[in-house]
């Protein structure tokens, strides 16, 4: 039998947003975030060999959240996902991955920062 770490996301709420053309039909293209899910998280530590793989691949990891599991925030690999934290900045969704053996199911988000608001929230 697997052994659950028990998981608490006591260190507030992060909005994940779906990048999205919301140009009418005819328009320039016009990019902006549409709400795909809201979650309670708590900060990770971003280890070494995280960062170091990730800047091989060059991404830079800013931060790491562990979140509720939530399956199909991406329905295509080219979506691109923009996280919200509390302190308002946006960060690029650069990887979700699963964590097997936590009670509730999990998933660690991690994240680039991004510019100041270079997307327009709808």
């Amino acid at each position: 039998m697997l052994s659950r770490k028990r998981q608490s996301f006591p260190d507030g709420v992060v909005s994940v947003y779906k990048v999205t053309d919301l140009a009418l039909p005819g328009d320039l293209p016009k990019e902006g975030l549409v709400l795909k899910q809201s979650l309670r998280y708590r900060e990770r530590t971003v280890g070494m060999s995280r960062f170091y793989q990730a800047l091989q691949n060059n991404i830079k990891v800013d931060f790491v959240i562990r979140c509720p599991e939530v399956r199909g925030l991406s329905e295509k690999a080219a979506d691109i996902l923009v996280a919200v934290l509390i302190d308002g900045q946006q960060y690029q969704v650069m990887q979700i991955q699963y964590i097997e053996d936590s009670a509730p199911k999990s998933m660690d988000l991690s994240l680039e920062r991004l510019g100041d608001d270079v997307y327009a929230v709808v």
